[in-house]
């Protein structure tokens, strides 16, 4: 049997931020970057030496200049996707509440968007096999 050489892997979290009216918020990967124009849930990479709550409660601040504290975090699932030159490992966590407004920092688009129009955006594929999950739950 031949294995394919072993890809590195990435830990990136993204977090379902559901609103009042049951929409997910959905951000726009911003030009510059890999994907750019493409729809994700917000989120980033987890640092060396953070859990995937600190990385994901730092990212939204960074982000969206929200405050999510851990307790309002829940594991929903996960994505494990190979791109061409790494493995991408995505836990997604949904929250209900946080404090503040999220607005586009880093220069993304925002959309409040309803769980059955969710395949209506462009999405990268790793995140494509979680909205049938998040679409099931809520």
């Amino acid at each position: 049997m031949t294995t394919a050489p072993a890809k590195p892997i990435k830990l990136v979290v993204a977090c379902a931020l559901i609103d009042a009216d049951n929409r997910v918020l959905l951000a726009q990967r911003p030009e510059g970057r890999k994907m750019a124009g493409l729809w994700e849930f917000p989120g980033g990479k987890v640092e060396q030496g953070e859990t995937p709550e600190s990385a994901l409660i730092r990212e939204l601040e960074e982000e969206l200049g929200i405050t999510l504290p851990a307790r309002c975090l829940a594991p929903l699932t996960f994505a494990s996707h190979a791109y061409e030159d790494f493995h991408l490992l995505m836990p997604l966590y949904i929250s209900r509440t946080w404090e503040g407004d999220p607005e586009p920092l880093e220069f993304q688009a925002l959309k409040w968007v309803r769980a059955a129009r969710l395949r209506d955006y462009e999405m990268p594929p790793a995140d494509l096999p979680l909205i049938p999950i998040l679409q099931d739950w809520l």
